[in-house]
């Protein structure tokens, strides 16, 4: 069975359908099943002392028990494409090209009609900030910084770990993606427990981080200027991978993005990318999307090739 060809599918069926609603209240998701696992994990486990341990070890359980299953599945689903076809529907939850775009895009619009008010509370779906501190050029930043960092995060590492190791690697993914944003937060409650979780998510995302910001840049129609900002600030970003699909980004589309925020907990104060760039507009946050159906157009192409040449 074509690892690729598995996810491919996955792919295709999720940019046209995306994960519908009604499925969605009949069964759920399969991250939110991860996600009642993590919960319990942590409601038992984080408490009294030896709370990194812990962590680790609630870590382990929650990557293990639904890569298990996957394994499981693998085992038991028939050679050829009759497998390869059921394992790419059951990866196809797991890859969120078209809900990335619909979030994106339902800050778009009513930025784009000058409705502040209804771009903050769509934005505010997406981003952890405070929005009714953010300016049009504020609510542009936060959607064009999810944007870019998401689709690291929420789909390029899925299909390349989808790509390596089929259904195991995509599902053991999305664990570790899940804890990270779960309990993966410097935090009191988070600080120890979430230790494990946040260095495991880190170290999965080196490789597809990277990828993202290439692809970036490749489709941009400005590569050298793209990676001339991820040169310049790529290693600034207050993570070591979100600033690689960001810097691409905001180098292809010549703005400035993150710098200092505010959350609820107070102010960050982070350095800015692409400093000397204008802040982004409506207009701008319409162009990363562009960028980003074609970035996402040329991953299912790179995707394809391993298809058909059976890697």
């Amino acid at each position: 069975m074509s690892a690729a060809a598995a996810i491919l599918i996955a792919m295709l069926i999720d940019a046209a359908l995306g994960w519908p609603d009604a499925l969605y209240r009949r069964i759920g998701h399969p991250v939110t099943w991860i996600g009642a696992l993590i919960h319990a994990l942590e409601a038992n486990l984080n408490r009294g002392p030896f709370r990194r341990a812990k962590g680790v070890a609630a870590a382990l359980i929650a990557i293990a028990v639904p890569t298990g299953v996957a394994l499981a599945i693998v085992l038991a689903l028939p050679d050829g494409w009759i497998g390869t076809v059921f394992a790419g529907i059951l990866a196809w939850p797991l890859v969120a090209l078209r809900s990335m775009h619909q979030h994106v895009a339902a800050v778009a619009a009513p930025l784009a009609r000058g409705d502040l008010s209804a771009a903050r509370f769509a934005v505010s779906m997406i981003v952890g900030r405070d929005p009714n501190r953010l300016d049009k050029a504020g609510v542009a930043r936060a959607a064009v910084e999810s944007l870019a960092e998401n689709t690291s995060d929420g789909i390029v590492a899925p299909v390349f770990w989808g790509v390596v190791a089929g259904l195991p690697g995509i599902v053991a993914y999305k664990a570790i993606n899940t804890l990270d944003s779960m309990i993966g937060h410097r935090t009191e409650r988070y600080e120890q427990f979430g230790w494990a979780s946040a260095r495991i998510d880190d170290l999965v995302n080196l490789i597809p981080a990277r990828l993202t910001g290439g692809l970036f840049a490749l489709v941009s129609g400005h590569a050298q200027r793209a990676l001339r900002v991820v040169v310049a600030d790529a290693r600034h970003h207050r993570s070591p991978n979100a600033g690689w699909p960001e810097a691409a980004m905001a180098g292809a589309l010549w703005i400035r993005l993150s710098g200092p925020r505010v959350y609820e907990r107070g102010v960050s104060d982070e350095p800015w990318v692409n400093a000397t760039a204008p802040d982004p507009g409506p207009a701008d946050l319409s162009r990363a999307l562009r960028l980003y159906r074609h970035a996402m157009t040329a991953l299912a192409a790179m995707v394809a090739i391993l298809a058909v040449t059976g890697w």
